[in-house]
């Protein structure tokens, strides 16, 4: 996706290749009347010359977008990510100072590119299905932002494990990953708030079923309410009450 992301640094032009040609075309469906692809490619070719050898701020590299696009430069920043590599260079992210907003070329920081885009692909295939696994190709597609045919290619070179659903809909997995028998123990579970659990891609009726969804992410809170699982599922909120000791 466009976001920020942290992953290894062995993972990362894996996820970026493998992604790359999608996120650009999905950006330039969504502004194709004022950004172009040759607008989008100077503009990522004036940032990597910017960065080269040194480490910038996100300020100073507004202002080479706000050069190609004066009324929306955050917009054309905001998707040069598929266009050129980038790292968030320490101290960003950091709780310390979590508004550096310090970047660096991915090829200085990382090493230059060690994987192809079909590698890349595959090795999204693999890291989805060893973390959601069984899924449909279809919601591997979703999480790495691709269509399904960039990822089906993947899916039939890897060696892979398939089943059907309750729907008879393909599922897919990786080889001797561990599948709980129907009759495993699912002990009370509590999830705080922004648990990832609840916060996926994809929508999992087996564990938020859909007329609680609104009780627990609400259009004013986007974050989740804290809640508990029964048997797998949720099965109401919780909150902690503290009162003064006497």
């Amino acid at each position: 996706r466009s976001t920020i992301h942290l992953v290894s640094a062995g993972d990362y032009w894996a996820f970026a290749l493998g992604s790359k040609a999608a996120r650009q075309e999905g950006w330039l469906r969504s502004d194709r009347k004022r950004l172009s692809r040759s607008t989008m490619e100077a503009a990522a070719k004036e940032v990597r010359a910017a960065l080269a050898g040194r480490v910038g701020h996100r300020d100073e590299l507004l202002e080479l977008a706000r050069r190609r696009d004066p009324e929306r430069p955050t917009h054309l920043w905001n998707g040069l990510a598929a266009w050129v590599e980038l790292v968030r260079a320490p101290p960003s992210g950091t709780w310390e100072r979590r508004r550096a907003d310090l970047y660096a070329l991915a090829e200085e920081w990382v090493g230059p590119p060690s994987t192809t885009p079909a590698e890349g692909a595959e090795l999204l295939m693999r890291r989805y299905l060893a973390a959601f696994g069984p899924a449909r190709l279809a919601d591997a597609a979703n999480w790495a932002g691709v269509a399904v045919s960039g990822l089906e290619p993947a899916a039939e070179r890897l060696r892979l494990r398939r089943f059907r659903d309750e729907e008879g809909r393909e599922l897919l997995d990786v080889p001797r990953a561990p599948l709980p028998g129907g009759d495993a123990p699912s002990p009370v579970r509590f999830l705080p708030t922004w648990d990832a659990t609840l916060l996926v891609h994809a929508r999992r009726t087996q564990i938020l079923p859909e007329d609680l969804r609104p009780l627990v992410f609400a259009t004013k809170t986007p974050q989740s309410t804290p809640t508990f699982l029964v048997d797998g599922a949720v099965a109401g909120k919780w909150r902690v009450e503290r009162s003064a000791r006497k």
